[in-house]
């Protein structure tokens, strides 16, 4: 930092390199809020009118990001269960539980049956896949966010796949299925299944509140920085001034 303070182009070349990534930083925080609002919009526009859309938006790759509600007929496949792995609700671990259901259209598709809390040792639920159940009716909505992919989803000695994201495209192919639809149902609460659900679309990961805090915070750091080169700046011209061999202009 001594050698900013001596060279004033380099010092304001990093100020502005600095305050160019909190700036940025800040931006994207406020895109991350402003997405987020529009999708608690949609969802809850189709939650508050609860008209079922044709069956037909489920496979509209168009739509792959919206939010419908949907009635459908058909039945439980006899395939392996998904469990989706570090879910957390109100500070426990567990997994959320999916099987696929196929429309009478043959339309397959992950049903979100909901969280259920793992053990200390990990073992995993048996998750039931209900062959009688032959109607639905809940929320469709994109498959939950996730993090960095940490492998294909993991065949478990019961049969279950544990998985670290939802991946239709990928769990299709671990179920050895022709494929699954973009999005995944969730039932209404009432519908049973014996796990916890409900519509919050956006578990384990940040509400539009929290990213705009984020975006203060960046950029109160670039304002910062801005503020620290200006006082380096004016304290540098003061020193200069008052030095014993300085020759006022």
């Amino acid at each position: 930092m001594s050698g900013l303070r001596r060279h004033p182009v380099l010092l304001w070349a990093f100020a502005l390199l600095a305050m160019a990534g909190f700036a940025s930083l800040g931006v994207w925080q406020l895109g991350r809020a402003e997405i987020k609002r529009e999708m608690l919009a949609d969802a809850q526009r189709a939650l508050t009118a609860r008209t079922a859309q044709p069956a037909s938006v489920i496979v509209d790759s168009a739509r792959a990001d919206a939010y419908d509600w949907v009635e459908i007929r058909g039945r439980f496949l006899d395939a392996p269960a998904v469990l989706l792995d570090n879910q957390q609700l109100q500070g426990r671990v567990g997994v959320r539980a999916y099987r696929v259901f196929e429309t009478e259209a043959r339309v397959r598709l992950l049903v979100d049956l909901g969280w259920v809390a793992l053990p200390p040792d990990r073992t995993l639920p048996q998750v039931p896949r209900d062959p009688a159940r032959d109607a639905l009716r809940g929320l469709l909505l994109p498959p939950p966010g996730s993090g960095l992919r940490l492998g294909e989803p993991q065949p478990q000695p019961d049969g279950s796949l544990l998985a670290t994201q939802v991946e239709p495209d990928a769990i299709a192919r671990a179920l050895r299925l022709p494929g699954l639809a973009p999005r995944v149902l969730r039932p209404e609460a009432e519908a049973g299944f014996g796990y916890r659900r409900d519509f919050d679309i956006l578990p384990n990961t940040l509400p539009p509140e929290k990213h705009l805090g984020y975006a203060v915070q960046w950029f109160a750091l670039a304002l910062a920085v801005l503020v620290t080169a200006v006082l380096l700046t004016v304290r540098r011209a003061r020193r200069l001034r008052s030095s014993p061999g300085h020759t006022p202009e």
